[in-house]
């Protein structure tokens, strides 16, 4: 596993319930795209290629009764929107763009099924 710098760290102090969880779906997508630049922001941890392609949050995407622990917000833009009760808010904020919030809170979530959407959003990014 990668050394996880010290912004991400800090982006985590307050859920370290999800650091693991964290570490394994950057680990993803080192290992599986080419191309992979990284911001760690206030509110977001962003990864992108040529544009965004997903955003990892504690958005409250649902009621917090709702939430399980240890959760983060995987966010998603694609060109269509997704049907799997996975995705707990789709938006469509201009045609042709819909982004997806995903709460992911066990390492086994981080699937094939994940993986293809999030490779569906990597190659929608690279080609606007």
């Amino acid at each position: 596993m990668r050394e996880t710098d010290l912004d991400t760290l800090l982006f985590f102090d307050r859920h370290q319930d999800a650091l693991l969880l964290y570490q394994a779906f950057e680990e993803l997508l080192y290992d599986s795209f080419p191309v992979v630049g990284k911001r760690v922001q206030k509110t977001q941890i962003t990864f992108y290629n040529r544009h965004v392609f997903a955003c990892i949050s504690f958005a409250r995407v649902k009621r917090k009764a709702e939430l399980p622990d240890g959760y983060m917000v995987i966010t998603l833009g694609l060109h269509r929107p997704l049907e799997s009760a996975r995705v707990a808010v789709k938006t469509e904020p201009y045609p042709g763009r819909w982004t997806h919030h995903i709460v992911v809170s066990r390492r086994e979530e981080l699937d094939k099924e994940l993986l293809a959407w999030v490779r569906e959003a990597y190659d929608f990014a690279e080609a606007k």
